[in-house]
C-alpha cells in the first residue's frame, strides 16, 4: 500500500469520525435548542382565553391552576422535570399543580408517573387540553387564572437544563399572576416552543 493510499484511507476515516461525532451532538443537544417548527394550521390561543378544564377530573381550580404538560419519552422534558419540581415545592401552596401527558408512545399511568418522578399531584392523559391552551411542543407549562382563562402559555426557561436565572420565564410568569397582575411582562422567547414536537412529541 503506498504512502498515498494510506493518506486517503485515514483522511476518509477522519472524515467519517468527524461526520458521526457531528451526528451525535446534534441529535442529542443542538436540535434541542432550537425552536419547535409551529405547526401548519396552529391557531394562537392568547392571554385571557377561557380554558374550560372539566376534562380533567377532580382538579382543584380554587387557585390559579399551574399545568405542567410533559412527555416521558422526550428528553427536553426529562431534563425539566427538576426545576419542574423546584417550582412545585416552591408555591405549592399557592397554585395548583397538575402533570399533563402528552405522548402518543407507552401509555403511562398516573400512578407510573406519580412513582417515577416522585411526584403527589395528579397526572392526567389529555391531549385536547393541550390543544385548547395552544401548546405544541414539550416541556410547555400553562397557568390558568381562577376564572379560568389563560395567562401563560410558554417555556420554563431559555436554557435547556432550565439553569438561566433571568429567563425563568414560567416562574415570572408565577410571580405575575401572584402580584395580580394582569399579564406576565416577557419577551418573544418565553412564548416561542422549544423541545419535542406535538403529537408524536418526536423533535
Amino acid at each position: 500500500m503506498t504512502e498515498f493510499v494510506k493518506r486517503i484511507i485515514i483522511a476518509c476515516w477522519l472524515l467519517a469520525l468527524s461526520a458521526t461525532i457531528a451526528f451525535m451532538f446534534w441529535k442529542s443537544e443542538l436540535q434541542y435548542n432550537l425552536p419547535t417548527p409551529t405547526p401548519a394550521n396552529y391557531v394562537v390561543v392568547p392571554p385571557g382565553y377561557p380554558i374550560n378544564l372539566a376534562s380533567l377530573a377532580n382538579l382543584n381550580t380554587n387557585k390559579p391552576v399551574f399545568l405542567h404538560f410533559f412527555n416521558p419519552d422526550c428528553p427536553c422534558s426529562r431534563f425539566n422535570m427538576t426545576y419542574f419540581k423546584t417550582l412545585l415545592k416552591k408555591y405549592n401552596q399557592q397554585l395548583n399543580f397538575a402533570v399533563v401527558l402528552v405522548n402518543k408512545g407507552k401509555k403511562w399511568t398516573e400512578k407510573e408517573i406519580q412513582e417515577k418522578y416522585e411526584l403527589t399531584i395528579p397526572v392526567y392523559s389529555n391531549n385536547g387540553i393541550a390543544s385548547l391552551c395552544g401548546v405544541y411542543s414539550t416541556p410547555q407549562a400553562a397557568i390558568i387564572d381562577r376564572e379560568q382563562k389563560l395567562f401563560y402559555r410558554g417555556n420554563y426557561n431559555k436554557s435547556r437544563y432550565c439553569t438561566d436565572k433571568k429567563t425563568n420565564y414560567a416562574q415570572m410568569a408565577i410571580d405575575s399572576i401572584l402580584a395580580n397582575a394582569s399579564s406576565p411582562d416577557l419577551n418573544a422567547a418565553a412564548f416561542r416552543g422549544y423541545g419535542c414536537v406535538l403529537p408524536k412529541c418526536e423533535k
